[in-house]
């Protein structure tokens, strides 16, 4: 017998309660910071640059203006005396510095004042002031007191490069005008396989100009001495000839070739540059003495010299004209290269002139 069904409340279902999720902890995320704008970076870069060439001018300008005032104070107080001469040119450096300073101090102040009208101020200012030296040091008197700062600073290499100067400039003076311009006017047959020969060797073409001068006069032949054409090749060191025949790209050199002999004497020349580690005068007589008994290196080992001013005692033997002859020669093909003329050292200020024109291979080295 079925059972009747209990009325009343139906029976409740049973629920789950679902288990608590703790929330994760929010976390920060570093703030992106925005690229800057166009215009600040064009603003940034402007004043960089305005700051670079207000500096640039007046380290130009400090420069120059040391250079000036210590060429002039060792020229004026030049001597080994203590009290007439050393202490004298220490005193100015010590001043020279104390006036830097006191220069620098000012513009600092001068700067802050300027910028209060434009930023622009200060750098035209600067730039003015270079402009301005750099116009005193085109004139001769900075040449002359650039030369005396040399002296000061370069030692004995620049009291041998100042003397062989001198020499040059003296055997210069003492040609005839009429017969350089007869030798110059001879050499613009040669001058482009002697220009082609000093760009393959990193030479000055007025340079192998004058070595030709001195060897041939610029009359190509055989001499009896064994010389052979333009330059008078006689004995070369091997390896100058293999050099010349690669940069002229052929197996068999010609001596009667005006092209091949300016390159066999371009790579002695540079051979023997690279052999007296750079010193032209004894880069030259070494040209000229050849590797005949060891060439000039065995004779300098002889006698334990090293340079141009010690082995002046020893060059009653050695022909000591040569260097100074092939110089004068380059000096009157460097002239008439700049200014179509041959001046008179002699006269007006012709000897200024031709001094900051400079000597080829001997010039002043900026």
């Amino acid at each position: 017998m079925n059972k009747p069904a209990m009325r009343g409340r139906p029976a409740s279902k049973k629920t789950t309660v679902p288990p608590q999720v703790k929330p994760r902890p929010r976390t920060t995320r570093p703030a992106v910071k925005k690229p800057a704008s166009r215009p600040m970076i064009n603003h940034f870069r402007s004043r960089l640059s305005l700051i670079m060439l207000e500096v640039t001018s007046l380290v130009i300008t400090v420069a120059l203006l040391v250079i000036v005032l210590l060429g002039y104070s060792a020229d004026r107080f030049s001597g080994t005396r203590f009290f007439s001469s050393l202490l004298p040119f220490a005193v100015g450096v010590v001043g020279l510095i104390l006036a830097a300073a006191a220069l620098l101090i000012g513009w600092w102040k001068l700067r802050t004042q300027l910028r209060a009208f434009s930023s622009l101020l200060p750098p035209m200012l600067a730039v003015g002031l270079a402009l301005m030296v750099g116009w005193f040091a085109i004139q001769g008197e900075f040449s002359l007191a650039y030369g005396h700062f040399r002296s000061l600073v370069g030692g004995k290499q620049e009291a041998a490069r100042i003397t062989l100067a001198h020499q040059v400039y003296a055997a210069y003076r003492r040609y005839d005008t009429v017969q350089l311009l007869r030798l110059v006017k001879r050499a613009e047959e040669y001058n482009a396989v002697i220009e082609e020969a000093a760009k393959a060797f990193d030479l000055d073409p007025n340079l192998l100009q004058g070595i030709a001068a001195a060897e041939s006069s610029f009359l190509p032949r055989d001499s009896q001495d064994g010389g052979h054409g333009l330059f008078q090749i006689t004995r070369v060191p091997k390896a100058a000839t293999e050099q010349a025949g690669r940069r002229l790209g052929v197996d068999k050199l010609s001596l009667l070739d005006h092209r091949h002999n300016a390159f066999i004497a371009a790579a002695t020349l540079k051979h023997y540059l690279a052999e007296m580690k750079g010193d032209l005068f004894l880069g030259l007589l070494a040209y000229n003495i050849g590797p005949t008994n060891g060439g000039l290196r065995f004779i300098m080992q002889q006698y334990g010299v090293t340079n141009f001013v010690t082995i002046q005692p020893y060059l009653q033997q050695l022909p000591r004209d040569y260097p100074v002859r092939v110089l004068s020669y380059s000096l009157a093909f460097r002239l008439w290269q700049h200014e179509g003329q041959l001046p008179a050292y002699e006269e007006g200020r012709n000897a200024i002139r031709i001094q900051r024109i400079g000597i080829p291979g001997l010039q002043m080295e900026l």
